[in-house]
C-alpha cells in the first residue's frame, strides 16, 4: 500500500481539529445567506437527501461547511460523529472515500446517533454520484453534505442525483454580503419586504432614501472591480485582487479543471471562447459570429459553453415566451461575477471610465442579484426581444406576475423616450409595473409611460439606483 493508515489519520486529524479541541478554530463571524438553508438540510432535512453545495472556486463553500460543523458542536453533537475531508488532498485522492471512512471509524469508534459527513470537492472522487446515491439509500443514520466546483455534464450522472441530493447553488458575494464582509458602516437604510413595495412610497421617501444611500455608490463601484469572491474582496490592493481572480480562472479552472474533469485538450480554443464572452458580457450570443471569429465549429462552441457553465463561470439566460416564440431565439450569456471581465481583460480601475464595459459589468451585477432573488422565490428569469429590435434586459415571472427590468447606467435622468422596449413590452403584455435600474441617486421614483388605447391604467416604471437595487435584492434572497 502506497499510503499507510497512519498517513491518512494524520491528514484527517489536521482537517478535523474538533476531535481534539472540541471546537472549530478561526472562523469568521459573518455567515452567507445560504447558511440557514444548508444548516436546515443538514440537521432537519425536509426530505431524505444529501446536500450538494455547488459553486465556483473560492466563494466560501468550505467556510460554510465549517460554520455548520461549529453549530453542530455547539448544540451537543459529539466531535467524533463529524467528519470533514477535502477530496482534492493528494493522499485522500489515493485512498478514495471508502478508504478514508474506514480509517475514520478505526480511529474514532462509532457511537450511537447521527453521523455527519462533509466532503469538499467531491468531483475528485471517481463515481461519486453512485456512492452518494447508495449512501442516501442505505445509510439511514448519516447526513451527508458535499461541495463541487464543477457539475456533471452527462445525463446519467444528472439522473443519479434525482431524489438523492438537494442542490444549493452558491453564487459569489451579493452586494450586501460584500458590504458586511468589508465591515463597512453605512447609514441605516429602510428594508423592503418586496421590491414592489416601492410603488407605495411617497415622493419625499425617494428623496430622503436617495440622499441616505449616496455612500453606497463608491462601494458599489469597488464591488464591480473586486468582485464577489471573499478572498479578493478583503485584499487591500484592487490590482492584486484582480490578478488573483484572473489567475484562478485562467490557470486553475480553464487550464487545470477542464483538463482533469472533462478531458479538454483544446484548451487554447476554450480560453479564446471565454475571452470572447468577456468582451460580450450580457449580450445576446451570436453563435455564427463567435464561430467565425474563433474559427470553431458550432458543436465545438456549444460544448465549450456547456463546460463554462458547468464550471460556474457563465450563466445562459433564455428568452421570454413559450413555444414558437422562443424556438429559434438566442440565449443571453452573463459571466458569473461582474468583476470577471474587467479582471481577465486587464481593465483595472480604468473600467470605471469605460462606459461600455462599465455598463456591461453593472448589468451583470443586476442579473446576478435578480437571478438569486428569482431562485429564492421559485420565479423564472428571462429576457425579451420583440420586433424592431425592441428589448427588455430582464423579465421575472412569478405565478401570474410579470415584472420587466431594464438597466440604464447612463448619466442623467432616465426618461420615457429611453424606454421604447419597455413601452412596447408593457403594451403587448398588459404589464402595469416595471423597473429601471438607473445610475444617479437622484433618479429614484416612479415614471409613467403612455397608456395604450386598450389599457385601463398607464404602466408605472420604478426607477431605482443600482446600488440600492442590488442592496435590497441581496436582502430579499432569503425571503
Amino acid at each position: 500500500m502506497i499510503v499507510t493508515q497512519q498517513d491518512i489519520f494524520s491528514v484527517l486529524r489536521q482537517l478535523n481539529p474538533w476531535w481534539e479541541q472540541g471546537r472549530v478554530p478561526d472562523l469568521p463571524s459573518w455567515k452567507r445567506l445560504a447558511f440557514s438553508e444548508l444548516y436546515t438540510w443538514v440537521t432537519k432535512p425536509p426530505a431524505r437527501r444529501a446536500v450538494l453545495l455547488s459553486g465556483a472556486r473560492q466563494i466560501g463553500k468550505t467556510t460554510l461547511f465549517l460554520q455548520t460543523i461549529a453549530s453542530l458542536l455547539s448544540e451537543g453533537t459529539k466531535p467524533e460523529q463529524i467528519l470533514y475531508a477535502t477530496l482534492d488532498h493528494p493522499l485522500l485522492k489515493l485512498v478514495g472515500i471508502e478508504g478514508l471512512l474506514k480509517t475514520w471509524r478505526e480511529v474514532q469508534p462509532k457511537a450511537a446517533g447521527t453521523e455527519y459527513l462533509f466532503m469538499d470537492e467531491i468531483q475528485y472522487a471517481p463515481g461519486w454520484q453512485t456512492w452518494l446515491k447508495h449512501q442516501v439509500d442505505f445509510e439511514k443514520n448519516r447526513r451527508i453534505a458535499v461541495t463541487g466546483s464543477v457539475v456533471p455534464l452527462n445525463t446519467e450522472s444528472l439522473e443519479s442525483g434525482v431524489g438523492r441530493w438537494h442542490t444549493i447553488r452558491l453564487a459569489t458575494l451579493s452586494f450586501a454580503e460584500y458590504l458586511y464582509i468589508k465591515k463597512i458602516v453605512l447609514p441605516k437604510l429602510p428594508s423592503v419586504a418586496a421590491i414592489t413595495e416601492l410603488f407605495s412610497w411617497r415622493p419625499c421617501d425617494f428623496i430622503r432614501v436617495g440622499e441616505q444611500a449616496r455612500p453606497l455608490v463608491a462601494h458599489f463601484h469597488e464591488y464591480l472591480l473586486r468582485g464577489g469572491f471573499p478572498q479578493t474582496a478583503l485584499m487591500e490592493s484592487i490590482s492584486l485582487a484582480q490578478k488573483l481572480l484572473r489567475e484562478d480562472i485562467i490557470d486553475k479552472i480553464l487550464q487545470r479543471d477542464m483538463t482533469v474533469f472533462y478531458g479538454v485538450r483544446r484548451v487554447l480554443e476554450l480560453e479564446k471562447t471565454f475571452l470572447y464572452l468577456c468582451l460580450h458580457d450580457g449580450g445576446i450570443l451570436d453563435m455564427m459570429a463567435l464561430c467565425s471569429n474563433l474559427s470553431v465549429t458550432k458543436p465545438t462552441a456549444n460544448s465549450f459553453l456547456d463546460l463554462l457553465e458547468a464550471a460556474h463561470l457563465i450563466d445562459r439566460l433564455e428568452p421570454f415566451g413559450y413555444g414558437k416564440e422562443v424556438l429559434r431565439a438566442r440565449y443571453k450569456v452573463y459571466l458569473a461575477d461582474p468583476a470577471i471581465a474587467g479582471s481577465v481583460l486587464l481593465k483595472g480601475t480604468s473600467l470605471l471610465a469605460d462606459t461600455t464595459r462599465l455598463g456591461a459589468a453593472v448589468e451583470t451585477a443586476v442579473f446576478k442579484h435578480l437571478s438569486a432573488h428569482a431562485a429564492a422565490g421559485n420565479a423564472k428569469l428571462s429576457y425579451w426581444r420583440g420586433k424592431g429590435d425592441h428589448e427588455v434586459d430582464l423579465v421575472e415571472e412569478s405565478q401570474d406576475v410579470v415584472l420587466p427590468f431594464e438597466v440604464k447606467y447612463t448619466q442623467g435622468m432616465v426618461k420615457v423616450k429611453d424606454l421604447k422596449g419597455m413601452s412596447v413590452f408593457c403594451e403587448e403584455r398588459g404589464i402595469t409595473q416595471g423597473f429601471v435600474v438607473s445610475r444617479e441617486m437622484s433618479d429614484f421614483g416612479g415614471l409613467t409611460l403612455p397608456a395604450s388605447k386598450s389599457a385601463k391604467n398607464a404602466p408605472v416604471i420604478m426607477r431605482v439606483p443600482v446600488p440600492l437595487a442590488c442592496y435590497w435584492l441581496s436582502q430579499l434572497q432569503t425571503r
